[in-house]
């Protein structure tokens, strides 16, 4: 089992930045693939950034150049670096986790949220 803790959202202005955090415990199997998601009220969720054991990235088109998503292996931690931030990037994010060689996210967050006001 692998257990997932989000922390770092909150409220901002239009413009401004916040940086996520997701403290990955438990197996170590399970969790080599790992991404941000994110959930706005009404509307389905989204991946937005994803990271897999070689560091290869993808960035939804909606956040390129304004989001960075980064992990630190010593720490177990994976982040989402969220700059200029606009309105609608008001969601709940999630962190999840899986094995890169599975189909499908397994491991999820309890989620953090953020809120963009204009």
């Amino acid at each position: 089992q692998v257990q997932l803790v989000e922390s770092g959202g909150g409220s901002v202005q239009a413009g401004g930045s916040l940086k996520l955090s997701c403290v990955a415990s438990g197996s170590t199997y399970g969790r080599n693939c790992m991404a941000w998601f994110r959930q706005a009220p009404g509307k389905e969720r989204e991946g937005v950034a994803s990271i897999d054991s070689i560091d290869r990235i993808i960035y939804a088109d909606s956040v390129k150049g304004r989001f960075t998503i980064s992990k630190d292996n010593a720490k177990n931690t994976l982040y989402l670096q969220m700059n200029v931030l606009k309105p609608e990037d008001t969601a709940m994010y999630y962190c999840t986790a899986r094995d890169c060689g599975w189909k499908d996210y397994y491991y999820w967050g309890q989620g953090t949220q953020v809120t963009v006001s204009s």
